[in-house]
């Protein structure tokens, strides 16, 4: 479990977290969520002690990190993959972290199978090795001590969409057996498939937590239209609230039913309408984390 209650963090006089709280249960993956800047990185920090808040508390597994015996054994941790030695082999990277933690050997060989890093791979100095390369062999460090809690700072950094893919399914499994995820992303893609519970964080502020579902009530519908600038007019003519997004569709908050009318009476033609889903969350996103120009 991972709790935080009203985490503040000041850097050259301005507030890079303000009030943070959350919580993370067992079994759970929590996206914590927002764009470049927002503090996703300095709570991450001070919830491992690499950065001491200036005001509020942070627990892992219910007490300070700072107190945990051994805690590679019980929290695993990736805040940066290119901090690994660079003349190190992947192998000696881990086999190091292993005998640190008193780990056996053998579950080196076991962790660099499971992330995919063969024999080939692991001879190799990790200054040879890809940004994907290295977060795998940072995620192998993270599991290294079979934790309960796993802290993780844009893992998805450098994979492709099949590395993805398959984090996606380790972290997946990882809660299913009983252990806490926290994983941080600027991209809501990368965590939507997965996580649990999102945690959206915007210019240093929870700004929204809940589930997909909780943060998606109410958000409206998806509707395109044949033609884009006469739906904007009806839709503007029934009083309905919308916003225009990339491909020329729209949310609306509205139920389907008054968007439809809207589009009946204005004679528009449209070729989508149903639940906002994945285009509603992106549109709820950007506005809970969009800098006041």
């Amino acid at each position: 479990m991972i709790e935080a209650t009203g985490l503040t963090k000041r850097l050259g006089g301005r507030a890079v977290v303000s009030d943070v709280s959350f919580r993370c249960e067992p079994g759970t993956v929590t996206g914590f969520l927002g764009p470049n800047g927002a503090g996703k990185t300095t709570t991450m920090r001070m919830l491992v002690g690499l950065s001491t808040p200036d005001a509020g508390t942070c627990a892992v597994l219910d007490r300070d990190y700072h107190t945990i015996a051994n805690p590679g054994r019980h929290v695993g941790v990736l805040l940066d993959a290119a901090a690994q030695h660079p003349g190190r082999s992947g192998r000696e990277a881990l086999i190091i972290s292993a005998r640190l933690m008193g780990v056996p050997d053998a579950r080196v060989d076991e962790l660099l199978t499971l992330v995919g890093l063969d024999t080939s791979a692991a001879k190799k100095r990790v200054r040879q090795y890809s940004l994907g390369m290295r977060q795998r062999l940072g995620l192998a460090n993270a599991l290294l001590g079979d934790p309960q809690v796993l802290i993780l700072d844009e893992p998805a950094n450098g994979l492709d969409p099949e590395g993805i893919r398959w984090m996606r399914g380790l972290l997946r499994d990882f809660a299913d057996r009983g252990g806490t995820v926290f994983l941080s992303s600027h991209l809501l893609s990368e965590v939507e498939a997965v996580a649990d519970r999102l945690l959206i964080i915007g210019q240093g502020k929870i700004v929204a937590d809940g589930t997909r579902d909780e943060l998606l009530a109410g958000t409206g519908v998806l509707v395109k239209a044949t033609d884009p600038r006469e739906l904007e007019n009806a839709l503007h003519s029934a009083g309905l609230a919308a916003q225009r997004l990339d491909d020329e569709s729209y949310v609306v908050d509205a139920d389907a039913e008054a968007v439809g009318r809207a589009a009946l009476n204005g004679g528009v033609v449209l070729t989508h309408l149903a639940p906002s889903e994945g285009a509603g969350l992106e549109t709820l996103f950007f506005q809970l984390t969009e800098t006041p120009a």
